[in-house]
């Protein structure tokens, strides 16, 4: 810091400064000049809405390109600053032209205007609005201290700042250059990973789940470059991160144990497809098809409309059923019972029938209903039926086969037995106790 106060020199900075303004802010010209940029401003201010109004106006249902029309939509939204420097750049032209003031400050003004015009324009089509207005500031206030002479001195000043770290020396200015350059690489790499994942997802070679894969691993890659670029436009040796690495990995071993487990088992999830997007599964009591495979999770959405964040080390560690696997058709078992005294044969005939006249059953296997045992109150049968679409639910089309075979029946004179019990009572030699005198046996 002494260094710092010894290179300002303020004495030497304070005489500068009183001198600048003694020649510059105290001339007639400059004042002038402020007033016709005061003007510029009033101008803008009256003059921009009407010239946004007409912009929209004009091109009302004319632009047909998405990226024409939003090109446009920007220009009208910087109507303002556009009048201004339109205003800036005549009252350059009548300065230079003419003898009666000058155009320094002018022209400085025209500049500022001009570079926020067209840092807005450029900076529109970054897609993040937070990181689109930090760049626009940020390009603006480096145009502004080149446009007003002062980049030099910032860039001394900046660099004068800072501190050393065994042989690396990190200032203010290296450390604004890594921002700089950080922002504008992760920006590149959303640009680049957003491309390459449109780019993946047309290929019809590759299943969803590689997709997701090689998408996940791409954009990892290229945030992992940003941040090494970044930190070596810093003047800091990577393999000092060697050190760090290593107690990255013990806390990785102890505390972040879990977090890493369901990181690789999502990541075996996607490479050997056992569950995907869409699959019908069932583990730990939750039946359900996967909304989504994330990171860490994968989201089931269950008929309830219900959706269980269920961690991959999980489905990895547990077993699960996938009803949609290699095949989404799946076989549904319909226990039914009838009484001994129906017509066993035409009682399968009916389930078969009624089975059958489902929509959502399939044809191909056709249904199939089963004599399956003697029970103690029925004839048990089972009806086999085969559907495609399990996301659509199992309990909804059992409902439906089971009440066709409850129509049939009735029609069919099919009875559906009762439970029955059958009670036995043996006789008994022991002598009952004699009723008390004076009352009736």
């Amino acid at each position: 810091m002494n260094e710092f106060f010894q290179r300002l020199n303020l004495p030497e900075f304070r005489a500068g400064l009183e001198a600048w303004a003694d020649t510059h802010v105290l001339a007639v010209d400059n004042a002038v000049q402020a007033a016709l940029i005061l003007l510029a401003l009033l101008l803008g201010r009256l003059l921009g809405p009407k010239l946004r109004k007409a912009i929209a106006a004009a091109t009302a249902g004319r632009a047909r390109h998405a990226g024409v029309h939003d090109f446009v939509d920007r220009l009208a939204a910087l109507s303002t600053p556009i009048v201004i420097l339109l205003f800036l750049w005549i009252a350059v032209e009548a300065g230079a032209q003419t003898a009666l003031f000058g155009h320094r400050l002018t022209q400085i003004a025209a500049s500022l205007a001009a570079a926020w015009v067209a840092i807005r324009l450029v900076s529109g089509f970054i897609g993040n609005d937070l990181l689109a207005r930090s760049v626009a500031w940020i390009a603006w206030i480096l145009a502004a201290l080149v446009a007003v002479g002062l980049f030099d001195a910032t860039v001394v000043l900046l660099d004068s700042v800072g501190m050393t770290f065994g042989k690396v020396r990190i200032s203010l200015l290296s450390l604004a250059k890594g921002i700089v350059a950080l922002g504008i690489l992760l920006w590149i790499t959303s640009v680049l990973s957003k491309a390459l994942e449109r780019r993946i997802g047309r290929a019809e070679s590759l299943t969803p789940s590689v997709q997701v894969l090689i998408a996940k691993i791409i954009k990892i890659v290229l945030v992992v470059l940003a941040f090494l670029i970044a930190i070596g436009s810093l003047g800091i040796d990577l393999t000092a991160l060697t050190v760090f690495g290593g107690a990255l990995g013990i806390g990785v071993g102890i505390g972040l144990q879990k977090v890493v487990s369901n990181l690789v088992s999502g990541l075996l999830l996607l490479m050997d497809k056992s569950i995907k997007p869409n699959d019908v599964i069932a583990v730990g009591g939750t039946y359900g098809w996967v909304a989504s495979l994330g990171a860490r999770y994968a989201a089931v959405r269950t008929r309830d409309g219900v959706e269980y964040l269920i961690p991959n080390e999980e489905l990895i560690t547990q077993r699960v059923e996938n009803w949609s696997h290699s095949d989404s058709a799946v076989r549904l078992l319909i226990p039914v019972g009838i009484s001994y005294r129906s017509d066993v044969r035409h009682a399968i005939g009916l389930c078969c029938e009624a089975a059958a006249a489902v929509d959502r059953v399939l044809a191909d296997p056709a249904p199939r209903c089963l004599l399956r045992g003697f029970g103690d109150s029925s004839v048990d049968l089972e009806i086999r039926i085969w559907i495609d679409d399990p996301a659509e639910g199992r309990s909804n089309v059992i409902s439906e086969v089971l009440l066709r075979v409850w129509d049939l029946f009735h029609e069919h004179g099919i009875e559906i037995p009762f439970p029955q019990r059958d009670l036995h009572l043996k006789s008994s030699d022991i002598p009952l106790p004699a009723a008390p005198s004076g009352q009736a046996a």
